[in-house]
């Protein structure tokens, strides 16, 4: 059973949760095997975990070089530790200018979407936050959503409108795109423009592809992106549409394994793809989520969902920053 007690320390609330481990522990959601080829993800007898709740929406997760989890509450306008060798939670960053999505760059420092800074930010060693992108075109960014690096140090980032009160019609938008971006060297490039809500994004393996989520509940679908050895997108294709799914949720963050396997979060749940736009099976935490990360030894996936912090333990490593 999970146990939770509130303390208080140094003015900072933490909660403290009684983490299991897969072996004993209470299931928190359910496995749905849809194809075979999901026994080799996905160990039979998998439990889904809850660690931690009490939150407003959780988005965002990371694993640092550290060993703990980042996640941003995007209403309390915090981004969260917790600590998986003591099951407490704490505010790492707060305010956090409406973070949402989270990564690392090469020397493991923190990189940030923010909504409500309508930027993307990097929290140097010291804790100062400066920016990294804010403008494409000499305009402000609508709200960066989430965002991922290339292994050539080159930054891709979505940026529909969800943080502007109005959205589309919101007299402080000032791009005409809900567009995905590159930052190479300083300078922000506009790669696709084709996506109402661009959302989650993640490489395969081999960096020929990017995959990005459409968040639009008239198009719930995933595109692949070829990409170019400049850097730039090719023509994108649909990689998978759940448009027909009647379950709560649309396609949102996203991350890929070592084997270039997709784990999409989506309609009641992660939806779990093959490289080849196979559906596999789907991960059901007993909360729908929205983001997704690797953590521990690269096997075990954390999921953000709504007001809670789930994990489950998985038999192929993850790509991860």
């Amino acid at each position: 059973m999970m146990r939770t007690v509130a303390l208080v320390a140094v003015g900072i609330v933490l909660t403290a949760v009684a983490a299991g481990t897969s072996r004993g522990a209470e299931p928190a959601g359910k496995v749905e095997v849809v194809a075979p080829e999901l026994k080799r993800l996905v160990p039979d007898g998998a439990v889904i975990e809850k660690l931690a709740g009490g939150f407003k929406f959780t988005e965002g997760p990371v694993w640092t070089r550290e060993g703990y989890l980042l996640f941003s509450d995007i209403p309390n306008d915090a981004i969260v530790k917790w600590d998986p060798k003591t099951g407490l939670v704490s505010n790492y960053r707060k305010p956090s200018a409406g973070t949402n999505g989270n990564t690392l760059d090469s020397q493991g420092r923190l990189v940030s979407c923010e909504h409500a800074g309508r930027r993307v930010s990097r929290r140097e060693k010291d804790g100062t936050v400066v920016t990294v992108a804010d403008r494409y075109d000499g305009k402000r960014l609508n709200s960066p959503n989430d965002v991922v690096f290339k292994s050539d140090g080159a930054l891709y980032f979505t940026d529909p409108p969800y943080g502007l009160a109005k959205q589309d019609e919101d007299p402080a938008k000032e791009q005409t795109y809900n567009g995905v971006y590159r930052v190479k060297d300083g300078k922000v490039t506009l790669v696709a423009s084709d996506l109402k809500r661009p959302n989650g994004l993640a490489f395969s393996p081999d960096e020929k592809t990017l995959y990005v989520a459409n968040s639009d509940s008239d198009r719930k679908i995933w595109m692949a992106y070829p990409v170019k050895a400049d850097g730039t997108l090719g023509t994108g294709k649909v990689f998978f549409d759940v448009t027909s799914s009647k379950e709560p949720g649309l396609p949102d963050g996203m991350k890929v394994d070592s084997l270039g396997n997709l784990y999409c979060t989506a309609p009641g749940g992660i939806w779990i793809f093959s490289p080849a736009g196979k559906h596999l099976g789907t991960l059901k935490p007993t909360e729908v989520p929205a983001n997704c990360h690797w953590g521990d030894d690269g096997k075990t996936l954390y999921m953000t969902a709504q007001t809670g912090l789930y994990r489950v333990r998985l038999n192929v490593a993850g790509i991860r920053p």
